[in-house]
C-alpha cells in the first residue's frame, strides 16, 4: 500500500542518517509497470559482480543487503501501482559489527526512475522529488511535419504523445501548380496545428496541477500555432515562453527545457512575490486574519483557522516538517518561499513563518 507524503518525508529524514564505511548501501527503484522478475533476476546477477570488490568487509556487506533484498522481492507477484524503493544495508555505527536493515517504500506517486546503484549514503532524490512536486509544466516541440508532447513534473521529463502531419516535402508531385500544391499543403498544416491542439487539451485541460505551457519550434511554425489561436483559451492563457528551438522529437523537449530555465525560475519568483504580496497586505490592513510569529501561527494552527502557512525555505528542517503536518491535518495549504526575493528575505527576517486565516481567532 503507498505510503502518504507525511510517511515518506519522515522516511527520508531517516535514510539520509545512514552512512556506509565505503559503497556498500544499495538503493533500488523499480519503476511503475516495471517487470518485478526481470529486477530480482538482475540483481541475483549482480552477486556475482560483488564477488570480485576486493575488500573483504565491503564484499560481504554488499552481498549481504543483495541477498536481503532479491529474498523479499520472492513475496511479491507483480510490482505495486506506484512502483517500489528498497533500501538495504549495513548500518552498524561500530566497525566489525552487524545490523543489516532493509527498507521497502510503496511511493505515494507512481516512480518513473530505474535504479541500482551501492555507495556510501542511500540515493534518495528521486523520492525527494514527489514531496516537491506540486504542479506540472506542459511541453510542446513542432515543425510542420512532427510534434511532441511532454510533461515536467519537477525535473524529469515524460513524453505523452508524438504526432506526425502527412504534410509533403517542398518538392511538388508532376503537374501540379505552384498554388495548388500551396493550398494543398497549407490545409494540411491547419489541420495538423488542430489535431496537436485537441491532444493539448486532452493532456492538459483538466489537470489541476497545470502551471503553465513551452512551446518550442522553429520561428514561423510555433507562431503560427499560437497566433493562430488554436489552443483552447484556457491553454492559451498557461503559454509562459516560446523558444525558437530546431528540434521536435524528445531531443527537443530536453532542449525546450534546458532553454526554459530563466523563464521558469522567472515565474516562481513573481509567484512568491505575488504570494508574500498578499500574506504583508493582509498584515497591514486585517492584521487579526493574519498571524506572523511561531507562538500565535501554532495557536492558529490549533484552532483549525489557518487557511494558508507559509514558511521560509531558510527554516529548520525539522520545524517546516512539523508545521506542514499540522497544517495538512486541517486541510491548510502549504507554500515554501525562498530569499532570492526582497520579499522573501524581508518575510525571513520577519519570522520565516505565516499564515493567512479562515477566521479570526
Amino acid at each position: 500500500m503507498p505510503i502518504t507524503k507525511d510517511e515518506l518525508r519522515d522516511l527520508i529524514d531517516e535514510l539520509e542518517t545512514h552512512k556506509g564505511r565505503a559503497t556498500e548501501l544499495i538503493t533500488v527503484y523499480i519503476p511503475e509497470g516495471q517487470n518485478i522478475y526481470t529486477v530480482a533476476d538482475q540483481l541475483e546477477a549482480e552477486k556475482s559482480t560483488a564477488k570480485n570488490i576486493k575488500s573483504t568487509s565491503t564484499r560481504k556487506n554488499v552481498g549481504n543487503a543483495l541477498d536481503k533484498i532479491t529474498r523479499y522481492l520472492k513475496d511479491y507477484k507483480k510490482t505495486p501501482e506506484n512502483g517500489l524503493a528498497l533500501f538495504a544495508g549495513n548500518i552498524s555505527k561500530i566497525e566489525g559489527q552487524d545490523d543489516l536493515q532493509l527498507w521497502d517504500i510503496e511511493p505515494p506517486m507512481p516512480l518513473k526512475t530505474r535504479m541500482y546503484r551501492c555507495d556510501k549514503d542511500f540515493i534518495l532524490e528521486p523520492l525527494r522529488e514527489m514531496l516537491a512536486i506540486s504542479e506540472i509544466h506542459g511541453l510542446l516541440v513542432m515543425d510542420r511535419k512532427e510534434a511532441t508532447i511532454g510533461i515536467l513534473e519537477g525535473k524529469r521529463i515524460e513524453v505523452m504523445q508524438k504526432m506526425s502531419s502527412g504534410v509533403p516535402s517542398k518538392v511538388r508531385a508532376g503537374g501540379q501548380s505552384s498554388q495548388r500544391f500551396h493550398r494543398i499543403t497549407e490545409g494540411l498544416t491547419r489541420d495538423f496545428y488542430k489535431r496537436i491542439a485537441a491532444e493539448m487539451k486532452n493532456i492538459f485541460y483538466d489537470n489541476p496541477k497545470l502551471k503553465g505551457i513551452l512551446i518550442g519550434g522553429p520561428i514561423p511554425t510555433k507562431d503560427e500555432f499560437i497566433d493562430g489561436q488554436y489552443l483552447a483559451t484556457r491553454l492559451q492563457e498557461k503559454v509562459i515562453g516560446k523558444i525558437d528551438i530546431g528540434g521536435s522529437d524528445e531531443s527537443g523537449l530536453k532542449e525546450l527545457v534546458t532553454r526554459s530555465q530563466d523563464i521558469l525560475f522567472d515565474q516562481e519568483i513573481v509567484r512568491e512575490q505575488k504570494l508574500l504580496e498578499k500574506f504583508f497586505e493582509t498584515l497591514g490592513q486585517r492584521p487579526d486574519m493574519a498571524t506572523f510569529k511561531e507562538d500565535t501561527t501554532r495557536k492558529a494552527l490549533e484552532y483549525g483557522a489557518v487557511d494558508l502557512l507559509i514558511l521560509s525555505k531558510s527554516l529548520n528542517r525539522n520545524l517546516i516538517r512539523e508545521l506542514t503536518k499540522l497544517a495538512e491535518n486541517i486541510n491548510s495549504r502549504v507554500e515554501m518561499v525562498s530569499t532570492d526575493t526582497e520579499e522573501g528575505q524581508q518575510f525571513a527576517n520577519l519570522s520565516g513563518i505565516g499564515a493567512i486565516l479562515r477566521f479570526k481567532i
